[in-house]
């Protein structure tokens, strides 16, 4: 087998596309595995080899491993709403799944992506990095009697690395888990577009603060960070916060988003008017079993006030990573995407 032969999964979403890209650009020999129902637009014309297969099927990823030494895992069920079944079937057993069949095939050597999300996006004054404990379930009003469904993937993501540690220190894998902050980009980047959709509509108000700061990281420069990942190749267990150097305050990057796209920002309006709206907006989806989220969550309100931060010092350290795009232009390069692609 080749030593720079790497398959990765969810390589048609928008994280991995751009992994994909960047892996190809470095000379790397690359499948990308994928559903027969997956749509394929994002790595087109990028010289990679299709590979078909289901992570909740664990005997389709055997044949779709054949050839290569080197894995890297990005596919999940990332979404707000949702069916817990359904974040378990692909984001742990899915996970496992894949870990399963690399341990039968040999392969020793598997990049996954985790989450921020995994230590917790309460409101927090502490800056947490990899030695944060687990604390991924958000304790929302009401919780008890009516989950919010964004818990369900930061549950699973908590449950996933877990059971992946544990699989991995069991039968000797090495294990380098990528844990992003907020990503931005082209080709993705949902609460941004949707804050530019909901700026270009008109809109005067809308949820926000001055005071929360947040994590970032051009989609481009994540992608790069997958790439020292796969370079270092380092032995054991191991995770990485990747993100911008520093923090910022929500509110800039939410208005240099609006002034790049030539919108108005809207106002901010306070926490206090919001949040029942989004719960009283929320009970009836739950209740009823809703396929689609309401236009309003809690989860939803609350991410755009409350203040997380995380250090990416480690990162720095050992793979040797800091941001090559400054926030500015990574905004002005999605910016010009989305206008082009007609997302706004």
């Amino acid at each position: 087998m080749s030593d720079n032969k790497v398959l990765i999964t969810g390589a048609t979403g928008f994280i991995g596309s751009s992994v994909a890209e960047i892996f190809c650009e470095y000379g790397l020999n690359v499948g990308c595995l994928v559903r027969q129902d997956s749509n394929l637009r994002n790595i087109e014309g990028l010289p990679v080899e299709i590979k078909y297969g289901d992570l909740a099927h664990k005997e389709t990823l055997s044949a779709a491993l054949d050839g290569f030494d080197r894995v890297v895992h990005i596919a999940a069920f990332a979404n707000n709403w949702g069916d817990y079944s359904k974040f378990m079937e692909i984001n742990v057993e899915g996970t496992l799944n894949l870990l399963g069949a690399c341990w039968e095939k040999g392969i020793k050597d598997i990049i996954i992506t985790s989450s921020t999300s995994v230590y917790g996006e309460e409101d927090s004054e502490i800056v947490k990095n990899e030695q944060s404990p687990l604390n991924s379930h958000y304790h929302y009003f009401a919780d008890k009697f009516f989950p919010a469904k964004i818990n369900f993937y930061r549950d699973t993501k908590a449950i996933a690395k877990q059971k992946a540690i544990n699989f991995a220190e069991n039968n000797e894998l090495n294990l380098t888990f990528i844990e992003p902050v907020w990503v931005y980009g082209e080709r993705g980047g949902v609460p941004f577009y949707m804050y530019l959709q909901a700026a270009k509509s008109g809109v005067s108000f809308f949820p926000g603060s001055k005071r929360n700061k947040f994590n970032v990281v051009y989609t481009r420069d994540l992608a790069r960070a997958y790439l020292l990942a796969y370079k270092k190749r380092l032995s054991g267990v191991n995770s990485f916060i990747i993100g911008n150097s520093q923090p910022e305050y929500m509110d800039l990057v939410f208005s240099l988003f609006c002034r790049e796209a030539g919108f108005k920002k809207p106002k901010n309006i306070p926490k206090w008017m919001v949040y029942p709206v989004a719960f009283l907006l929320e009970v009836p989806y739950i209740l009823f079993n809703s396929k689609k989220p309401p236009l309003l969550t809690r989860d939803a309100v609350n991410m755009l006030y409350d203040n997380n931060e995380y250090s990416i010092a480690k990162a720095e350290k050992v793979l040797g990573f800091t941001n090559e795009y400054n926030l500015e232009e990574g905004i002005k390069r999605t910016v010009k995407w989305y206008k082009e692609h007609n997302f706004i």
